[in-house]
C-alpha cells in the first residue's frame, strides 16, 4: 500500500536515511486497497474521534487494511496504540 511507503518514508531528515529505507522497502509491493479499505477507515475515525482518539486518516487507512486481511500493524507509534484502545488492531511493536 502506497500510503504505508509514505507513512514510513515522511520525516527523515537524512537525505541518505531516506535512500537506504526507500530501497529496502522496494522488496515489498504495494498492497492493493479497495473500497471497503478505504469505507472502513473512516468507519474507524468516526468510532475513535466519538472516543476522543484522534490520528492521521493514513492511520486509520493502515489500521483498516490491517484489520481486513488478519495483519499486524509493526509501529511505535502512540497514535496506533491509542488507535488500539478503541478497536482490535494487532500492534507488533518494536524492541
Amino acid at each position: 500500500m502506497g500510503s504505508i511507503r509514505q507513512e514510513l518514508l515522511s520525516g527523515i531528515k537524512s537525505e541518505s536515511q531516506f535512500k537506504r529505507l526507500r530501497n529496502r522497502l522496494s522488496a515489498f509491493p504495494n498492497l492493493k486497497l479497495v473500497t471497503k479499505d478505504y469505507e472502513f477507515a473512516a468507519d474507524l475515525c468516526n468510532r475513535c474521534m466519538a472516543k476522543g482518539v484522534q490520528a492521521s486518516h493514513t492511520d486509520f487507512l493502515i489500521a483498516a487494511a490491517a484489520i481486513n486481511r488478519d495483519f499486524a500493524v509493526f509501529s511505535a507509534d502512540r497514535d496506533f496504540s491509542n488507535i488500539a484502545k478503541i478497536i482490535p488492531v494487532n500492534i507488533f511493536k518494536p524492541q
